[in-house]
């Protein structure tokens, strides 16, 4: 099978996974992008809505190249597939390309294509209308527990002080850097430690399960997400999660150990304080078997074959 992918950012990690997956699988996937850079500068678009047209027409071109079916992931790219008629299009939605500014289109468009594939329950309750329902997977090779004090040595962190990680750059809104120094200020009043909020970011992607198991907690303080890679992988390393409800978190951590759910500041405060007071490991790699890279790629593929 050969599928022309679609992606407004080529380079983010988890569509790089999915690819790849794939192809270990036997589909040829090849990608365009619309013309004009993701991002100008940190959490900025420089893509206009000139770049997004000029795009319809190398799609229409490149549908003719043997492709069995056209792959858009992300809402934004949907107008550009269905602009070709010969295809069978297939439409991923992330997460804030249906819960966001520009949901309205997602929608419209995902009642022309042939198959919608969305992140949670969530995001298939938002889009009302059928679709699959198939997370990112994870590379559970890869986030696997390690020694906290090995990893720790590594990256040169304090053995004793208790960590908690927000692996995103503070200058994205969506992930509400500022509550997260709000929330961990507060615990850190409560208890007699030590309690460093790691902010980690631009690192390549294996060293992100370093500093996974080097922390005692990932803290997530998102307004609005689909499946967060974040969690699912601090889950695979057995490491503690306390995050608002946002997508499918609450729904990954239902029976899932050391690990917090809340809406308020309160909420997140009392979750953190009762990980941090005691660290321990959660036993989150045992409820996320399921979503490995393998069985994410297996039901792509059946996605496709669906639809062709």
């Amino acid at each position: 099978m050969k599928v022309l992918n679609l992606v407004s950012n080529e380079n983010a990690r988890f569509f790089q996974q999915q690819t790849e997956t794939l192809e270990r699988r036997g589909v040829t996937c090849d990608t365009v992008t619309p013309p004009g850079d993701h991002l100008a500068r940190e959490n900025v678009t420089e893509r206009s809505v000139g770049d997004y047209l000029r795009f319809a027409p190398k799609v229409v071109a490149e549908s003719f190249d043997g492709y069995d079916l056209v792959h858009a992931n992300y809402g934004l790219t949907a107008p550009m597939a269905l602009a070709q008629i010969r295809l069978p299009v297939v439409l991923t939605l992330w997460g804030t390309d249906l819960l966001g500014e520009y949901g309205w289109l997602s929608k419209h468009c995902a009642r022309l294509c042939d198959a919608v594939i969305v992140m949670s329950d969530e995001m298939a309750h938002e889009l009302g209308d059928s679709c699959h329902v198939i997370p990112h997977g994870i590379n559970m090779d890869r986030f696997a527990p390690r020694p906290k004090d090995e990893t720790r040595e590594q990256l040169g962190w304090d053995l004793d002080a208790r960590h908690v990680l927000f692996p995103y750059p503070p200058t994205q809104t969506v992930k509400d850097h500022p509550r997260a120094e709000r929330v961990v200020e507060r615990a850190r009043e409560r208890l007699d430690a030590d309690v460093k909020l790691q902010v980690v970011y631009g690192v390549p992607h294996p060293e992100v399960a370093t500093y996974m198991n080097a922390a005692d907690a990932l803290l997530l303080t998102s307004k609005r997400e689909g499946s967060p890679n974040s969690v699912k992988e601090a889950m695979s390393c057995n490491l503690p999660v306390v995050s608002t409800d946002v997508g499918d978190v609450a729904q990954r951590l239902e029976e899932v150990s050391s690990s917090h759910v809340g809406e308020t500041d309160d909420e997140l405060v009392e979750g953190l304080v009762d990980v941090l007071d005691e660290p321990r490991p959660s036993d989150g790699r045992e409820a996320i078997g399921h979503l490995s890279l393998e069985r994410m790629g297996e039901r792509i593929e059946g996605v496709y074959e669906s639809v062709t």
